[in-house]
């Protein structure tokens, strides 16, 4: 039997193992400590297979987009990038390569100097252009030798010896495709200054190649100086045949050339004998054709003169030593077309109409300008000669020199007619002399009133050095009326006299022109007379 202590003690334990075991705040805590792990446990679970779905997922997309990828490299790879200048190198190789392909059959001349191009095969074919070294061709046909070629915009036959075609020819051309400006004008002036006013320097042909130095606004440089851009393409090209040039073609035009040699004029005369009749002259280093070869004498064509000449080499020159003549001598001239021609103060046709010209002169040409030329009268005042091309009326071109027509005076039985004759024939002796201005020398240089003065005082006619004196001494006449012997004077713009020539008859003059022509024969109304006088008082 238990004591009362002892019982006591169990009874406190009995009631503290009941208490925990039925306690409800144990209980929530054991249930929420279960749902707690439940819910754990389930994330748990989640994340692993939303982790592993995911893993799978992208698995399978990057394999698709690894597949999309090789497809898409399949079909149309992607090009690296190229730098600016890379785009410009593949740009110029194109470019070079179009211009090899435009050449069906490409010749390429490989000669030092230039190879001529002639207008039929053979030596003897008349020679229209010139390639020079690494030009190109289309070859057309091949003849014998001779190779049918189209170049530059010319067509004709040149030497196929010097000629490289084929790859050879591809491969060669290669390296001399460059820029170049190819001209599209007829004719295009080149000058000394990217500036329309600029000095002329030279003129270059339709179709002609040159390289590109470099541009600047509206204009182009090459080698000779600066051409409007207006008028040339710039472009990636081979050069190519070029016409003759323009002083070769002034020359060019002679078959059998024969140039004067002597100082002043050399007579030509309608037979070909010492006594023959003189019907024409040859100043100083002008040209004609021979037209046949006789025993000291060659049967000419120059100008409208047709005669004959001496043969003699001290007199005159033949073959290379004439062409190089006159190589030297050609020169730009204005050669008119027309009757009469008016002649203005500025290249204008709002300026003033000052004189008059004639088609029976060629003039020095001084400058070109758009649609108008200026051009020497004379050199003793400052007015400027403009003469306008637009209307067709006059050729530019390079030229020499040709025969005049002259027949010297007879001398007739009345005194007064010998007198003339004698002045007249005495004045020309000093044809070719120079032109000096304020000078009175018939040998050593006069200008145009020392030249009257001096030859009309051997006569015994005293006048003052001044074109403008003279023109108020003797007596007014006629161009019907005058005589050889006569003084011819000629104004300015403004109308006063500037200049005077002596008449020779045959509608010619001797004066002292210009610097550039010293004393020389020209047609009377080579511009508009002022007054014509009398000074001999018969």
């Amino acid at each position: 039997m238990l004591d009362n202590k002892d019982y006591m003690a169990r009874l406190s334990r009995a009631r503290r193992k009941r208490n925990r075991k039925y306690d409800p705040r144990i209980i929530y805590l054991l249930v929420g400590a279960l749902l707690f792990a439940a819910a754990v446990g389930t994330g748990i679970y989640l994340a692993k297979n939303r982790s592993a779905a995911a893993s799978g997922k992208g698995s399978q997309e990057e394999s698709l987009a690894e597949e999309s990828d090789e497809a898409t490299e399949t079909e149309a790879p992607t090009e690296p990038t190229l730098s600016p200048e890379e785009i410009a190198a593949k740009q110029e190789a194109e470019e070079i390569q179009a211009v090899l392909d435009s050449y069906i059959n490409l010749g390429l001349v490989q000669v030092e100097g230039y190879l001529n191009v002639r207008e039929t095969p053979g030596s003897n074919g008349k020679i229209i252009g010139k390639l020079q070294k690494n030009s190109a061709c289309e070859i057309l046909s091949e003849e014998g030798e001779w190779d049918h070629i189209r170049s530059g915009g010319l067509e004709g036959y040149i030497h196929n010896q010097y000629v490289l075609t084929g790859e050879a020819a591809r491969e060669a051309a290669r390296a001399e495709v460059v820029r170049r400006a190819v001209v599209t004008a007829d004719k295009l002036n080149v000058r000394s200054q990217p500036d329309a006013g600029a000095e002329v320097v030279g003129q270059i042909l339709q179709n002609e190649r040159y390289v590109v130095l470099g541009e600047t606004e509206g204009w182009v440089q090459i080698e000779s100086g600066y051409v409007s851009a207006d008028y040339v393409e710039v472009r990636y090209a081979l050069n190519e045949a070029r016409e003759l040039d323009l002083v070769s073609m002034a020359i060019n035009m002679y078959d059998n050339l024969v140039i004067s040699k002597v100082d002043s004029y050399l007579n030509v005369r309608s037979e070909p004998k010492p006594d023959g009749k003189v019907i024409g002259k040859m100043t100083s280093k002008a040209a004609g054709e021979i037209l046949e070869v006789l025993d000291g004498w060659y049967h000419i064509k120059s100008g409208n003169i047709d005669g004959y000449i001496s043969a003699d080499p001290q007199y005159t020159a033949t073959g290379q030593e004439a062409k190089d003549i006159a190589m030297v001598e050609a020169e730009l001239m204005a050669v008119v077309n027309t009757d009469m021609l008016n002649v203005r103060t500025e290249p204008t046709t709002e300026s003033t109409i000052w004189t008059q010209i004639s088609k029976e002169e060629r003039y020095p040409v001084l400058e070109q300008l758009d649609g108008w030329v200026q051009i020497e009268l004379d050199t003793e005042d400052s007015d400027k000669a403009y003469i306008a091309t637009r209307d067709n009326n006059v050729e530019v071109r390079y030229a020499l020199a040709e025969a005049i027509k002259f027949s010297p005076l007879e001398e007739a039985a009345q005194a007064s007619a010998s007198r003339r004759s004698q002045i007249v024939n005495y004045a020309l002796q000093f044809v070719g002399n120079p032109y000096v201005w304020g000078g009175t020398s018939l040998t050593k240089g006069a200008d145009c009133s020392g030249f009257t003065m001096k030859v009309m005082e051997k006569f015994g006619v005293s006048l003052p050095h001044y074109s403008g004196s003279q023109a108020q001494m003797g007596k007014a006449v006629s161009s019907s009326e005058m005589r050889p012997g006569d003084l011819i004077f000629y104004a300015n713009s403004r109308g006063v006299v500037n200049h005077v020539a002596m008449y020779i008859g045959n509608g010619q003059i001797v004066h002292a022109a210009s610097r550039r022509s010293g004393i020389k024969i020209s047609t009377w109304n080579y511009r508009s007379p002022k007054t014509i006088r009398n000074m001999l008082g018969d």
